[in-house]
């Protein structure tokens, strides 16, 4: 146990390590941390986690101030990292806004003067917009820290960029410059090899000898089980809608919350409806609408903060009058209050 932190929920549990959230006392104060720990990684994969353990602690400690959370703590299996306020950028969605990737682009440029490339930008859940609308970076486990800029600093940093401007492209396309569409274009030779070669070998391990995926958060269940769940539920002839996402739960690891529209039935009918017919489902709400898009696609990034209780995150989405009014009878029914953050 290290002294001075207190646990709220766990956020992830692999063959690599544990990630919970919760506070640790500084000299200022409680303040909102991150703990990874290797207390239950299983022997065979201690190796690689230790590995994976070391390059995170060694990139933290050498990132400049306001490229990452700061690390609070860390010992030989442990370490306390702070929590930074804000939303992943698949949750966060920025779409048309240049200011969020004018911050990134600064943010890799002070990473990368500090002789540090991240090497696992291509994942959404590792760009984090914080609540003042900038960006920040988190999950350091691939993260290099040269000693000098060689070939290979350069080649690695130029795929961060290149990761970057990948996001930039889907959520402001209009703001990239010619130079951008230059780099996004060309793909340095080691990725082209890795593409080939390597990253075959990566998913047949992950995905088959790990059981992981690069979803986020959800796991194999939002992939496999959640779309079983959600088809059931729609087949009830008073149910006209359901969306699913995952959020982390005490008990089972990761928690599947079903938002259903519905009418003229209530949660006890549709669980007897559903029981022994498909995988167990957490956590269920009945609601009369999904908040939407004006284009009618989900808010699914809005129902992800309400179904882990970062309601305080909420305001950091882009979400017109009328979403916003569909959304707060969600927010004031939700069916999470167990697994609150304590802050």
């Amino acid at each position: 146990m290290i002294e001075g932190w207190n646990s709220d929920v766990v956020l992830k549990r692999d063959v690599f390590s544990t990630v919970e959230r919760g506070r640790y006392r500084t000299g200022a104060g409680e303040v909102g941390a991150i703990l990874r720990h290797l207390d239950e990684v299983p022997g065979w994969s201690r190796p690689l986690a230790k590995l994976l353990f070391a390059r995170e602690l060694r990139a933290l400690k050498a990132a400049p101030e306001g490229v990452g959370p700061p690390l609070l703590y860390a010992d030989r299996d442990r370490l306390v990292r702070g929590f930074i306020d804000g939303v992943a950028l698949h949750i966060a969605k920025p779409h048309g806004d240049a200011g969020y990737f004018k911050s990134a682009k600064a943010v890799l440029r002070r990473l990368h003067r500090a002789g540090i490339t991240h090497n696992d930008l291509a994942k959404e859940q590792n760009w984090l917009r914080a609540t003042d609308g900038s960006a920040r970076l988190t999950d350091f486990q691939l993260a290099i820290v040269f000693r000098r800029r060689s070939k290979l600093f350069r080649v690695a940093a130029y795929e961060d960029i290149r990761h970057m401007l990948k996001h930039k492209r889907r959520y402001a396309p209009q703001a990239l410059t010619a130079r951008e569409r230059r780099i996004l274009a060309r793909k340095s030779i080691v990725t082209r090899v890795w593409m080939a070669t390597g990253k075959r070998v990566y998913y047949a391990i992950t995905r088959g000898l790990f059981n992981f995926t690069d979803r986020e958060g959800g796991g194999m269940r939002l992939i496999h089980d959640a779309p079983l769940i959600a088809a059931r539920l729609k087949s009830h002839p008073q149910v006209r809608d359901a969306a699913i996402v995952a959020y982390p739960d005490r008990r089972a690891g990761v928690g599947l919350y079903a938002f259903v529209e519905a009418q003229g039935v209530d949660e006890e009918a549709l669980r007897a409806a559903m029981d022994g017919t498909v995988p167990a489902l957490e956590r269920m709400q009945l609601i009369e609408a999904l908040p939407r898009r004006p284009d009618g696609e989900i808010r699914l990034e809005a129902l992800q903060l309400v179904a882990m209780n970062q309601i305080d995150s909420l305001d950091a989405l882009a979400m017109s009058d009328a979403e916003r009014q569909i959304l707060a009878p969600i927010v004031a029914g939700r069916r999470n209050l167990l697994d609150r953050f304590s802050f």
